[in-house]
């Protein structure tokens, strides 16, 4: 994946799993006990006490993953390498809007898991968010294209895999996994170049007015102002939701 081999060298660092986040998905897996992470990056969220195999086409993201870290294997989506109904459950997150193939994508995750699919995603019919909303409109005008709303996965979902359960994913206001909602109560953050690489539709536009725009509004006192209701939360609903899916039928 050409895209991570350029941005992903800074992602052990910048991405690191947050555990409300990893809590969430590891009740999702539910009674999984082998487990293939789709688009694996470097690891994150793979939860230790399960067998997991990782599948991740950049080897820059390979190549970050630690010591102690689950196997993984050069590969992608549209194609696993990995046997028809080998493992309990398979899994995707943030992870899906990269894929070239996304209903090829979920039919080989239905095929090699014999329980279930678990995606991590974000949906573009959620609640405005001020960083696409007041600074970066072009972000979200990239995400609503390349992102599927709940009701068009879910129907999706519901063909190539079986019955779908959707739980909403508050993003928590010290979240140490820097993806693109992660920051909603300290903005300062989305100034720093290396918080912005880690974030893939951060290198798809030209930063530079919005970046502009929210130091001097953060300079001003304006951005605090505008968002004093956020500023007492511990957590914000931003769009990010999990996808648990049951198979509902054998694959050939």
């Amino acid at each position: 994946m050409a895209l991570y081999d350029d941005i992903g060298r800074d992602y052990a660092a910048l991405r690191r799993p947050d555990p409300r986040i990893a809590s969430a998905i590891s009740l999702a897996l539910g009674d999984a006990a082998t487990v293939v992470n789709v688009g694996a990056g470097t690891g994150s969220y793979e939860p230790p006490d399960r067998a997991v195999l990782g599948i991740e086409p950049s080897e820059v993201m390979i190549g970050q993953r630690s010591a102690g870290a689950a196997p993984c294997l050069r590969g992608s989506a549209e194609a696993l390498p990995v046997g028809t109904a080998s493992v309990d459950a398979a899994m995707a997150l943030l992870t899906v809007h990269h894929w070239t193939d996304l209903v090829r994508g979920l039919g080989e995750m239905a095929r090699v898991a014999r329980k279930r699919v678990v995606l991590l995603t974000w949906v573009p019919e959620g609640e405005p968010f001020w960083l696409t909303e007041d600074y970066f409109p072009e972000m979200l005008a990239i995400d609503r294209k390349i992102f599927p709303t709940t009701p068009d996965l879910t129907a999706l979902l519901e063909r190539v895999v079986g019955p779908v359960h959707v739980a909403p994913v508050p993003i928590p206001h010290d979240c140490t996994d820097g993806f693109q909602g992660a920051y909603w109560r300290r903005p300062e953050a989305y100034l720093n170049a290396k918080v912005r690489n880690a974030i893939s539709t951060f290198t798809k536009i030209d930063p530079g007015p919005g970046l502009s725009k929210l130091r001097g509004d953060l300079g001003s006192g304006h951005w605090a102002e505008r968002n004093r209701d956020l500023l007492g939360l511990d957590a914000l609903d931003l769009g990010y939701r999990i996808f648990r899916c049951e198979i509902g039928s054998p694959h050939a």
